[in-house]
């Protein structure tokens, strides 16, 4: 008999950097506010990151379910879309002084999207 628990989810997040260079389809669950962490309350927008390429120092098709997205100009990308997918290309853009350079999405090129377009219809999700 199959075990029907699955194990807790990490709370450790996502280590953008790991995936700079990357093709990822972002599936938006939602909008979460006040979230005490180590800095402060913070907002976040709550997703599934799906890397489908092997372009960042992550493997194609890992998965980070469920997970909240912090950087802000990444949040602001994405958080229009809650209940869809976003699909880019993780990069970063121009560091004002003293911040560090923002994480953000690229738009996604025809090329991106037959690879998207190919992963949901490997799991029988529909297209975008």
């Amino acid at each position: 008999m199959s075990d029907p628990f699955k194990a807790p989810s990490s709370a450790a997040g996502i280590e953008w950097k790991t995936l700079k260079g990357a093709l990822l389809l972002v599936k938006v669950h939602g909008i979460e506010a006040e979230i005490n962490t180590v800095h402060g309350a913070s907002s976040a927008v709550r997703a599934d990151v799906i890397v489908l390429d092997d372009k960042g120092d992550v493997e194609t098709g890992t998965s980070y379910a469920d997970t909240l997205v912090f950087p802000k100009v990444l949040q602001s990308q994405i958080k229009g879309s809650v209940g869809g997918m976003v699909l880019g290309r993780l990069g970063q853009g121009e560091a004002k002084k003293g911040q560090s350079a923002p994480w953000m999405l690229s738009e996604a090129t025809e090329a991106d999207k037959v690879i998207g377009r190919d992963y949901l219809a490997a799991q029988d999700v529909a297209p975008f």
